[in-house]
């Protein structure tokens, strides 16, 4: 176990690594545009560009400036650790925004996994074990309009709907929980109603179609057969089998989702991490860029690698693979 362990971590930081290459590469290296002039100021002259290109290394090659970014990710750097270095359009420390921005964006992504996994799942298997009647039906049904809703669509429409409709929800914006817990909740139902409805859909789907699977295994007829009571072998035997890919599921997505929703968090003028990312590709902030897209990579990757060790520890053959 402890050798298989090593080895995922080994393939996480390389996977690591080719992110913060090619990251580094499409945001410092192929820009056509000077992106010390972002920092500069309006109507820099050609000492202020000068200066600014010295002060953040941006004189030297690229492969240069390649090594200290890592250096100062893996070290950290004058602000801390990760090193985020400084942002071009706001002149304060990158990392600062991003760990003041990401509890936004966890409490959003935790939300809304609870809720999908609460729809979702309990959907499919009502479809799964009332196959081709009226359950499955609506259940179906409910998963294709999830899938195909664009998610803009859904936050617009239940913002109509629910805030200036029925006023049933304070509207956009974010208050902290410390606050207040009641404008917090109301805050956030209709951003975690909004992100879970895609999820649920998918997962309702994908649970559905493996425990129909599963039902007609042989163990589960043995199961039948030996006088188990159906709800026993469909809780026991085909449930447990059938949620395993749930597992993987729900650490990959809760890792994108916390590398920012962007959709949801624009929609609702949320804070996070998401609408971080659109402000800083709109003024060019290569540097937060970067930062936003390495910082969500880490997130996918470790959530991986905790499901690898999961997956491992439940079935011992994963090791030997």
């Amino acid at each position: 176990m402890g050798r298989y362990i090593i080895r995922r971590v080994l393939w996480v930081a390389l996977v690591m690594l080719i992110v913060t290459f090619f990251a580094f590469l499409i945001f410092y290296v192929m820009p056509t545009a000077d992106a010390a002039t972002i920092f500069a100021g309006r109507q820099p002259t050609p000492e202020t560009i000068a200066e600014v290109r010295k002060q953040f290394g941006l004189d030297k090659e690229w492969y240069e400036q390649y090594g200290k970014f890592v250096s100062d990710i893996v070290t950290g750097d004058e602000y801390g650790w990760p090193g985020f270095n400084m942002s071009y359009a706001t002149r304060a420390p990158i990392r600062e925004t991003i760990f003041d921005r990401v509890g936004v964006t966890f409490q959003l992504a935790v939300g809304a996994a609870v809720l999908w996994l609460a729809i979702g799942i309990p959907i499919g298997i009502v479809s799964a074990i009332r196959k081709g009647k009226m359950p499955d039906r609506i259940g179906m049904g409910f998963a294709l309009f999830g899938v195909s809703a664009p998610v803009f669509w859904l936050g617009i429409m239940s913002l109509f709907i629910f805030w200036h409709k029925l006023q049933w929800t304070p509207g956009t914006g974010y208050v902290p929980f410390g606050e207040d817990p009641g404008e917090w909740f109301g805050h956030m139902i209709l951003p975690w109603g909004v992100l879970s409805m895609l999820y649920a859909a998918v997962y309702a789907r994908m649970v559905r179609s493996n425990l129909l699977e599963t039902m007609g295994e042989d163990y589960i007829r043995t199961a039948r057969a030996k006088g188990l009571k159906e709800s026993r072998v469909i809780g026991k035997h085909g449930l447990r089998a059938s949620l395993t890919p749930v597992v993987t599921m729900i650490g990959l997505d809760f890792g994108v989702l916390l590398g920012g929703a962007v959709v949801t968090e624009s929609v609702f003028n949320m804070n996070g991490l998401g609408s971080f990312l659109i402000n800083s590709v709109r003024v060019g902030d290569l540097p937060s860029v970067t930062a936003v897209i390495v910082f969500a990579a880490f997130f996918v990757t470790f959530l991986n690698l905790i499901v690898d060790i999961v997956y491992a520890y439940l079935d011992p053959r994963v090791r030997y693979a």
